[in-house]
């Protein structure tokens, strides 16, 4: 699979790094506003066609699949524009940067036949799995509550400051902690509570968020920008906990009896960056002939991209082009 990545950034670079260790896919061209950029990436990962502009790369009937690592304030614009070349799409968290837009993208996307699925890296991961089966194996008993937190010191990147470019800890980093419980306990959520607080420029800068789900069950999740935390999930049993380490990326799955000894770890398989199973993921889909991913299914995103709409019209934060679509 030739797959063709529209930015040239910091996260592109972890595709980058991906396909250059990856059987079966290629990064076959990279396209940036910045013609430079673009080569420079190329050479630095082996990448065959180098483009000036987006619209250069999509006219190219060789790409397959186009990955999407530009900021997700620009996310909806470049779906459209590869919707528009019927070109099929691996686009980067935070989807879009609300409900409606992520809604939108889906319906065209579905009247034109085209693939596309959000790059919820955990979701296609085999921990995501080992995660599940542990919980469902009732080695910790009855599971009644979770705790997930993800936190970097990231205050002084401009973008993250900037509510035109869809910032703040919420689309970045909430969006882990959100799919981390969605991913264990599922969509039955009762009630959501949140507090958070702001940047001078009124993005948010950390929050705290409860979910209760109908069965009682509670979620406990936690997001900061403005430091570094230890990213551990804790899912509670009556017979212990599991205890995730990275809920961003696991490296450990560690279980705990009532005496707080561990009694089970699972062993997380070798990756190449952890990129690689949503490509994989992504060309099974195209060649079975699908139009979304069973790991993320786009009524999932739609549910996750509309909880965090609520939670930011609770907060009062509006980014400049809501409503301008």
């Amino acid at each position: 699979m030739k797959v063709g990545i529209l930015g040239a950034g910091k996260i592109a670079a972890w595709m980058g790094r991906t396909l250059a260790g990856l059987e079966g896919a290629c990064a076959y061209g990279v396209a940036s506003r910045d013609l430079q950029r673009a080569k420079a990436f190329g050479e630095r990962y082996g990448v065959e066609k180098i483009y000036g502009s987006y619209e250069e790369m999509l006219e190219d009937k060789e790409v397959d699949l186009v990955y999407i690592a530009t900021p997700h304030s620009h996310h909806f614009e470049h779906m459209k524009l590869c919707i528009e070349y019927g070109k099929n799409i691996l686009c980067e968290k935070a989807f879009t940067a609300n409900g409606e837009q992520a809604k939108e993208i889906f319906a065209l996307a579905e009247a034109k036949g085209i693939f596309v699925t959000e790059a919820m890296w955990i979701r296609y991961m085999p921990s995501c799995r080992i995660i599940r089966e542990a919980v469902e194996s009732g080695i910790i008993g009855e599971v009644t509550s979770l705790t997930a937190n993800l936190g970097y010191e990231l205050r002084n990147i401009p973008r993250l400051q900037e509510p035109a470019l869809a910032g703040g800890a919420l689309l970045d980093l909430g969006v882990y902690t959100i799919n981390f419980a969605r991913m264990v306990f599922g969509e039955d959520i009762r009630e959501v509570t949140s507090a958070c607080t702001k940047l001078e420029t009124g993005v948010d800068s950390q929050h705290m968020i409860t979910l209760t789900y109908g069965d009682g069950r509670m979620a406990v999740l936690n997001a900061t920008m403005l430091a570094q935390t230890d990213r551990r999930g804790i899912i509670n049993g009556t017979k212990g906990y599991i205890q995730v380490e990275n809920i961003n990326n696991p490296e450990k799955i560690l279980v705990y009896n009532l005496e707080r000894r561990l009694v089970k770890s699972y062993e997380i398989p070798a990756q190449i960056t952890g990129y690689e199973y949503e490509v994989m993921a992504a060309q099974k889909a195209i060649w079975d002939g699908k139009t979304e991913c069973s790991e993320m299914p786009h009524q999932e995103t739609i549910h996750i991209m509309e909880m965090m709409d609520e939670l930011r019209r609770r907060w009062g934060i509006v980014y400049p082009f809501e409503g301008k679509n």
